[in-house]
């Protein structure tokens, strides 16, 4: 079973995104860019990473963008290798193209675009072998 964050502020989007992804593992849902931040470095405390993030790009306080670069930046303060990373997958509206670009930039590992279409995000969960 994976340990999956959920960090999206748009109600529908976390109750369909966490509603999929259960079947797949243990779903943490968070709303905002400072919960994420939190949720993760918890899990780093009691040693129980994250195996996938779902990180919504546009969210109150940080958005996804500055969340991934801190998550990527703690992994590299604790020397984690890459396998041992978090896999991120940002969730993005349509036209958020230069934002998508950025968080390549910063190392996340895919992206979807909102609507979700669940065959190819099965798809992107086998290609990052997650599942």
């Amino acid at each position: 079973m994976l340990k999956i964050l959920i960090a999206e502020d748009d109600f529908a989007s976390r109750k369909f995104l966490s509603r999929f992804l259960s079947e797949y593992g243990e779903c943490d849902i968070v709303v905002d860019g400072m919960e994420t931040i939190d949720a993760y470095m918890l899990s780093l405390k009691e040693n129980k990473p994250y195996d996938l993030i779902c990180l919504d790009i546009m969210m109150p306080k940080v958005d996804g963008v500055k969340v991934l670069k801190a998550i990527r930046d703690l992994e590299t303060q604790r020397g984690l290798e890459a396998e041992k990373c978090a896999k991120i997958i940002m969730v993005t509206a349509l036209g958020e193209t230069d934002l998508v670009k950025s968080a390549f930039e910063y190392g996340c590992d895919a992206y979807a675009s909102k609507p979700i279409d669940t065959k190819k995000f099965v798809e992107v969960m086998e290609k990052l072998k997650l599942i």
